[in-house]
């Protein structure tokens, strides 16, 4: 594997990291989506640019992923999830963002735009993780191992080709764009 070296460099990783989340947060800025009011317009639905930002990075990724991944450059790391897990990961960010009205990629994007909210909500963040460390023992023993889910892929667990659920999977997103758009 070609990045085998930035792979078993932690310093590298560190930057590469801190470099991605700074035009991450750049091009969140730059897209309108650490404004309060485009998040509240979502939750209202009436304005669906976070829809249409996130359907477009998810066909992007998924496309991207797929190519480096036929050629070589990268390897899938399918980590076993559950439904425990997936539900207190859902209650926890779904409060969260109803409380503050920020993910945590827009509340850190939005604190680096001047947003004073953001920085309460992003001290918040920190206080629930904490929280999250300290519980995840117990948690770990019980709920979030709740209703073990599949490992694998979507194309390997239905034992289809991937290149057949990408076309799908685009055909639907390009289309609900397309919708979105009007």
């Amino acid at each position: 594997m070609p990045f085998e070296t930035i792979r078993s460099n932690g310093r590298a990783q560190v930057a590469l990291g801190f470099l991605f989340g700074v035009i991450f947060g750049f091009l969140l800025q730059k897209g309108g989506l650490t404004d309060y009011g485009v998040i509240v317009g979502q939750l209202q639905l009436t304005d669906f640019t976070v829809v249409r930002v996130m359907l477009t990075a998810i066909l992007v990724g998924m496309i991207g992923i797929h190519i480096m991944r036929y050629a070589g450059l990268v390897r899938l790391h399918i980590k076993p999830g559950s439904i425990g897990s997936t539900v207190i990961g859902g209650l926890i960010f779904g409060a969260g963002f109803a409380i503050l009205g920020y993910c945590p990629g827009t509340a850190a994007a939005a604190f680096g735009s001047g947003a004073i909210d953001a920085l309460v909500g992003m001290v918040g963040i920190i206080i629930g993780a904490g929280m999250f460390a300290r519980l995840y023992p117990v948690l770990n023993r019980s709920v979030l191992k709740w209703g073990p889910l599949p490992e694998g892929t979507i194309p390997e667990l239905i034992g289809i080709r991937p290149i057949i659920v990408i076309a799908a999977v685009a055909v639907l997103i390009v289309a609900v764009l397309r919708w979105l758009s009007f």
